[in-house]
């Protein structure tokens, strides 16, 4: 069976070395994965808010621009989860 090289950068990953993502416990990769997902996840909702609170107070752009950000960043968070899953 042959091996496959991925690029990254200068340095070159063997398949091989991703073997331990099939024989580690569920329980252990979830607690190893999990954690920096959840922190991505309030940092984009952080965003989220802070840009909330700088629209609402932009009288130009009124309810139209909460309202413009309110439709979008669910939009942004399926690109985000479509483009991670193309990781894998």
């Amino acid at each position: 069976m042959a091996t496959r090289l991925f690029l990254c950068g200068e340095k070159t990953m063997n398949d091989n070395e991703n073997k331990f993502l099939g024989t580690e416990p569920v329980g252990s990769l979830m607690r190893k994965y999990a954690i920096p997902c959840i922190i991505s996840l309030l940092v984009g909702a952080l965003y989220n808010i802070v840009d909330q609170i700088f629209i609402a107070n932009a009288t130009y752009l009124g309810s139209y621009g909460n309202a413009a950000n309110t439709v979008v960043f669910p939009l942004t968070v399926i690109a985000l989860a479509i483009a991670v899953a193309h990781l894998f």
